[in-house]
This record gives structure tokens, C-alpha cells and sequence, in this order.
């Protein structure tokens, strides 16, 4: 990611890096960069320099439709009509470009093109998406995960026997990937209800991680129990004793005061 800091506000931007930004030139910096691009500019540009300026009339019209308008619709309007015009003008050149792109909302762009391909597996799926699960920016981290959630939901079993590989992968952003993609709740994205009754399922995924020394996944981990603990207090509450009696490092300890946050208040 950029190592600018960016500004704290919107309008403390400096015109010159909202104008790299919008061109896709470079990444934002923080959320507050990330959320001021104006993705119709970036997409206009994008098309422009990579002469696909007939793809731009569909995807606004797609973005018109949207009843409600914010970062995350516009996103996904964006992703997912690439993905379909892709598909429909076979355009895989194009879809390599937004990959690898240097602009980190391009590349989450590029996220949807494998989220919304229902032509394959779970299994590719994934494996298409853990590339982008490694990415050095937040915001495809996050975009990532999204994208790929229902085909997770409607694959629960497979999908969870698949991340349970990954929670031994070097990639801190790879091990958070397999919990932060199966949260019972979640954030911005529809509840996974068979997690949030049965959250044994993911057991497979969870305890590999009960010691993992990133802050940045124990955090995951955490919230992914605090979030069972919702509708599942007993669960929780007797993995946490069992965990505490297992493994008394700093890493569970920490976990487990995260998992325990709300049914502690």
C-alpha cells in the first residue's frame, strides 16, 4: 500500500493526489482517500487508457438503477457488469489489466469478476480468490472476502474444509481471510445462518487459530466468536474455558477476551 499517512478529512486532500487517484495512477492511502474517489471518474479513465470506452455507457446505467447509492453498491455495480462484459465480449486481456492493476478500487473491481462467476466451483472459487486475499491493500482485503461470501454460504461444508488449509499459511492476510469470510454476522454483507446455530461447523477453522501471533487475525478470530456468542453463549463460553486450559499464552488470552465482550458486559 501507498506509504503516504493521506488526510484525516475529505476536503484536506490535496487536489494533485485526489487527481492521481481518480486517474488510477496511484492506491489510497486510508479510508478517508478511499472513500473520496469518485469510481465513475476512475472508471472512465480506466476504459479511456485501455480503449474500452464502449463498456462505460452499461455500467453507468447499472449504477443509475442503483436504489440506494454508497462506496460498496457503486463497487459492486462496477465489478459485476465488468465481469459481464467481459464475459460476454470473451475479453480476458481486460480482466488480467484490473488484477493486476495498480489502483486498489480497480483491483476490487476485479474481486466481483470472481465473486459473481457462477460457471465455477468452489473450489476455483476460492483459489482465484486467495490472490486477492493476499493483496497488500485494506480495501481488496475487505472487498474480497464480500464477494466470494454467498457461493461460501450455499458451500458451507466444502468451503470450510478449504480455509481450514489456509489457517497454516505464512500470509497473516490469507489466515485472516478463512475467518473473517465465515463471520456468523459480519459486517455489510447477510448473516450466515447455519454458522450462527451451529458454530461447531467452523471449528476446523478456529482452532488452528487460537495461538496465531497476528494481532491482525487474533482480532478476526475474536470477533468471529463474539459474533456466535449472540446466538450461541454456551458455545462460546465453554470453547473460551476449554481454550484457557489448553493454551494460557497471550495470543488466546487476548482472543478470548474479544470472543467474551458482549456476554461480559
Amino acid at each position: 500500500m501507498d506509504k503516504r499517512k493521506g488526510a484525516r478529512s475529505a476536503k484536506d486532500i490535496p487536489t494533485e493526489i485526489l487527481h492521481q487517484l481518480n486517474a488510477g495512477e496511484i492506491e489510497t492511502a486510508n479510508l478517508v482517500e478511499w472513500l473520496a474517489v469518485d469510481q465513475k471518474l476512475l472508471l472512465e479513465n480506466l476504459l479511456q487508457q485501455n480503449e474500452r470506452l464502449d463498456y462505460l455507457k452499461p455500467i453507468l446505467a447499472k449504477i443509475d438503477a442503483l436504489k440506494k447509492q454508497t462506496v460498496n453498491t457503486i463497487n459492486e455495480a462496477i465489478g459485476t457488469e465488468l465481469y459481464q462484459l467481459c464475459k460476454d465480449n470473451r475479453d480476458e486481456d481486460f480482466l488480467a489489466v484490473i488484477s493486476f492493476h495498480k489502483a486498489d478500487l480497480v483491483r476490487c473491481w476485479a474481486t466481483y469478476t470472481i465473486g459473481k462467476n457462477e460457471d465455477v466451483s468452489i473450489e476455483e472459487t476460492l483459489d482465484k480468490i486467495k490472490y486477492f486475499a493476499a493483496d497488500k491493500h485494506f480495501g481488496v482485503r475487505e472487498i474480497c472476502w464480500m464477494t466470494v461470501r454467498p457461493k461460501i454460504a450455499q458451500n458451507l461444508t466444502q468451503s470450510i474444509k478449504i480455509l481450514s488449509k489456509w489457517t497454516a499459511d505464512e500470509d497473516e492476510n490469507i489466515r485472516r481471510f478463512t475467518t473473517e469470510s465465515t463471520r456468523p454476522r459480519g459486517v455489510w454483507c447477510a448473516h450466515l445462518e447455519e454458522l450462527k446455530q451451529n458454530p461447531e461447523k467452523a471449528l476446523a477453522i478456529l482452532e488452528p487459530l487460537k495461538t496465531d501471533p497476528s494481532r491482525y487475525v487474533q482480532d478476526s478470530v475474536g470477533n468471529w466468536l463474539n459474533d456466535a456468542s449472540k446466538s450461541e453463549p454456551e458455545f462460546v463460553k465453554k470453547l473460551c474455558e476449554n481454550w484457557e486450559k489448553e493454551s494460557p499464552t497471550k495470543e488466546t488470552v487476548y482472543i478470548i477476551k474479544n470472543a467474551l465482550r458482549t456476554l461480559n458486559k
